[in-house]
């Protein structure tokens, strides 16, 4: 089905925020530190950490950082301590919002995120209050403008290798996989120009705003974004891509 994808519009601004973000190395460190901690020191034994290692790598993180940051999870170098929790919540206008964070102080966190809502139009809620919204899906995004490939080959491949669906939009194609068959569809298709590839918070559904709420609600992601804490946020946010050129 081809068009603009909402969950690409804002995934690629978001990127796009990211490489400019100064404390985007700190929170890569923290990823690995956590997935290395809670799981084999081996990516290759690790999915999650081969994954935070691939985010950090895709960056342009030092190999040194990451090593660093292997190392304080396993002991060999001292190291912080940090707890994963996650806020939800409603930004402006009822956008169901999901806050990652890695913490050393959940007592400093826990505020900051709920100032964050208030001051641009929207409430911190219960625990599950907006997950069951979101399904954990795969997410791989080949750029078109970059490859000849076809459609029909691309979906091919893509469902070969354990992919359950591939939407096509004006810019992208764009897989979606089961979370356990990701690594197996993102090897498969390597030799493409990957633009995205992680396993992250799909929405069932989308909540559209008017420009004045999209422009709280970008208010609040980016006031969101500059917390170190907070290392990945999910919403359902339908946002026109008008809108949101005129709004970056």
């Amino acid at each position: 089905m081809a068009g603009h994808s909402k969950w690409s519009n804002i995934k690629h601004r978001k990127g796009a925020q990211d490489a400019k973000r100064g404390k985007l190395f700190q929170k890569l460190a923290r990823q690995i530190f956590v997935a290395a901690k809670q799981g084999d020191p081996d990516p290759e034994m690790n999915p999650d950490l081969r994954l935070a290692i691939e985010k950090a790598r895709s960056n342009n993180m030092p190999k040194d950082n990451i090593d660093r940051a292997v190392k304080k999870a396993t002991g060999d170098l001292e190291g912080e301590s940090y707890e994963e929790i996650v806020y939800e919540g409603y930004g402006p206008g009822g956008v169901a919002v999901m806050v990652n964070v890695l913490t050393d102080n959940k007592n400093r966190t826990a505020p900051e995120v709920r100032h964050a809502f208030s001051k641009h139009g929207g409430n911190l809620g219960e625990n599950g209050c907006v997950s069951f919204m979101f399904d954990r899906k795969g997410f791989i995004t080949i750029d078109r403008s970059k490859t000849d490939i076809g459609e029909d080959d691309i979906m091919l491949e893509a469902i070969e290798a354990g992919a359950e669906e591939l939407e096509t939009t004006e810019d992208f194609f764009e897989i979606y996989t089961e979370p356990e068959n990701f690594q197996d569809v993102k090897k498969a298709l390597e030799e493409y120009p990957l633009q995205t590839a992680e396993v992250t918070m799909i929405p069932q559904t989308y909540t559209p705003l008017d420009e004045e709420g999209v422009e709280k609600m970008l208010k609040l992601i980016d006031m969101l974004e500059d917390n170190e804490d907070v290392q990945d946020i999910y919403h359902n946010l339908d946002a026109d891509q008008e809108v949101l050129e005129k709004l970056s």
